[in-house]
């Protein structure tokens, strides 16, 4: 393969952190809003991933990741990403075996090398999923893993729905839908579990038969809605694939989630709002403008 566009500049980066890289390897990744990342072969024989920020503010938050994985790292019963380059201009881990089950094409398709009903996949994810939330939260927080309570949840997602209904010209039925979640008390967890926050195929890594072998991104990670993790199964899969996935969590972790299906889906209908947080935060006209679109009447 031909070295990437600014193959130049990223081969230059990488050696200022001591990584020597083949410039005919380079494969670029621009679907992530908070990093690009770069696959390239090292002169030392290993496969290496670079994350490299859009911002600063993605950068600053590379701490609280890193936290975050080293305590999970002895925990999990799969792989997750073992930083050995940090700096606030780029992080570099050695490339984690098993495929992703989601990739985007260059025109930003999406491309999946996963079934989505697969049994086997289900029941790895809800032995996942249990595992991560069996992990002590008290413990995770302590490690600095992001931390609340469900009542300090419930209240932060009230208040940040009144800084967007500040910012933007939000669409009725939206506004009506999210303030309906807010005050159904059936729609929030009891307790708090530690969260991966974006547990999908992108960013799960596979063998050929579907089993999940590692997990990438823990920017998201953190003490909370157990629902989370299970949100996107329920977005992609079939109803039998996300039944199973929920009977193996259930099975793994003796954990019950009343109405997991109802609460699944309000998160799911949190996303305009989600992304118009994420443009307030980065302040880039582009990103306004999308959330813009998403939010309005």
């Amino acid at each position: 393969m031909s070295a990437a566009p600014g193959a130049g500049a990223l081969l230059a980066l990488a050696a200022r952190h001591g990584l020597d890289l083949d410039p005919a390897s380079l494969r670029v990744e621009e679907a992530g809003l908070d990093f690009r990342v770069v696959l390239a072969d090292g002169t030392d024989g290993r496969r290496w991933v670079l994350r490299i920020p859009r911002r600063p503010d993605a950068a600053a938050r590379a701490a609280e990741e890193r936290r975050v994985l080293a305590h999970l790292r002895p925990r999990l019963p799969v792989r997750v990403p073992d930083w050995q380059v940090v700096s606030p201009e780029l992080i570099a881990y050695p490339l984690l075996p098993g495929r992703p089950g989601l990739t985007l094409d260059a025109a930003g398709r999406p491309v999946w090398h996963l079934d989505p009903a697969s049994p086997v996949h289900a029941r790895s994810l809800g032995e996942l999923v249990a595992a991560l939330h069996g992990l002590d939260p008290a413990e995770a927080a302590a490690a600095g893993v992001p931390a609340r309570t469900p009542e300090q949840l419930r209240r932060q997602w009230a208040e940040d729905l009144e800084r967007v209904l500040d910012e933007f010209a939000v669409a009725p039925a939206l506004t009506a839908r999210w303030r309906a979640w807010l005050d159904d008390d059936g729609l929030w967890p009891r307790t708090a579990v530690v969260t991966h926050g974006e547990l999908y195929p992108a960013h799960t890594l596979h063998d050929e038969q579907g089993r999940i072998l590692g997990v990438l991104d823990w920017t998201t990670a953190a003490v909370g809605d157990p629902a989370v993790d299970l949100m996107y199964q329920h977005l992609v899969a079939p109803p039998e694939a996300f039944a199973a996935t929920v009977r193996r969590y259930e099975e793994r972790s003796g954990r019950h989630e009343p109405r997991l299906a109802e609460r699944c889906a309000a998160l799911q209908a949190t996303g305009p709002l989600a992304y118009a947080l994420f443009a307030l935060r980065t302040g880039e006209a582009g990103h306004r403008a999308t959330a813009a679109a998403q939010l309005g009447p």
